[in-house]
């Protein structure tokens, strides 16, 4: 091989090792789906020995008397809720601060913006004790509710960002035509912003169906848990763990997510191309 071909192949060669070493520990999970508990704890290959289909019969059963597909209908739901939510609330947040002259923009914005640098962990002892406060504890309300404020500050930045980039003539002809403002973001701007919105609502599914923490606190009965809880059940401290159907459900909880990317990848790259270099 020619050294100028040669140092044309390495990079492919270096991202194909790097894949393999990314993607292995996905193939493990999908092989032990298919294995007893005993071949899962004693084995690192990913290729079963004794193959065990019953796994994934046995997890979507579930556990404690509640079914896999309760935890699979609640995850649905949250995470359903949280896109709409910051769709609607992030879109809408982000117009008020890139177009409309108010009092205080610049520091209403810089204020939401700054939020990006505090820790989740600094905010949850008061969220808790509001939601404490308001009996929303044990529901899907503290998952869903904040979303329709506005509250994730990165999406409200990104797009941001994007509105910023459009021209503002197309705010000057809409008034022209006599449009005032919602009717110019709801005819004018929104649907210029579909590549933001859609990188809004793939991230947030994507977070929300992953998200275990916040979950774990405000969720406490089994009938409520999402799927990243719901997994937890299949290990027991006490006695022995099933670790065959967790793993078997683990791949199931990342089949939507696989789905989800291969449908939507040209629209998370091309929110993602297109929103972070708006100035």
């Amino acid at each position: 091989m020619r050294p100028k071909s040669l140092r044309a192949a390495l990079p492919h060669a270096v991202i194909l090792l790097l894949l393999v070493v990314l993607l292995y520990p996905v193939a493990w999970m999908l092989g032990s789906s298919f294995k007893p508990t005993s071949e899962i704890i004693s084995s690192l290959s990913f290729l079963p020995r004794h193959f065990t289909p019953g796994n994934y019969r046995q997890g979507w059963a579930g556990t404690a008397g509640t079914g896999f597909s309760v935890y699979f209908l609640n995850s649905t739901l949250i995470a359903v809720g949280a896109v709409i939510g910051n769709v609607v609330s992030c879109s809408i947040t982000a117009y008020a601060m890139a177009r409309l002259d108010f009092r205080g923009r610049g520091l209403v914005t810089a204020i939401a913006i700054g939020t990006l640098l505090l820790p989740k962990e600094v905010l949850l002892i008061p969220q808790y004790l509001i939601f404490h406060k308001l009996g929303w504890v044990d529901t899907d309300l503290p998952l869903v509710v904040p979303k329709f404020l506005a509250v994730d500050a990165f999406f409200v930045f990104l797009n941001l960002q994007f509105m910023r980039g459009l021209p503002r003539e197309l705010d000057e002809a809409a008034a022209l035509d006599g449009c005032g403002p919602f009717r110019t973001f709801w005819h004018i701007l929104l649907p210029l912003t579909k590549p933001a919105l859609a990188t809004t609502a793939i991230f947030t599914f994507i977070w929300t169906w992953n998200d275990y923490f916040s979950q774990l606190i405000y969720l406490n009965s089994p009938a409520r848990y999402t799927l990243p809880v719901g997994l937890r059940m299949f290990l027991d401290a006490t006695s022995g763990s099933d670790l065959g159907p967790m793993f078997a459900m683990a791949t199931v909880t990342l089949a939507p997510l696989f789905v989800l990317f291969v449908f939507f990848q040209r629209h998370l790259v091309q929110g993602i191309a297109t929103t972070g270099f708006k100035g």
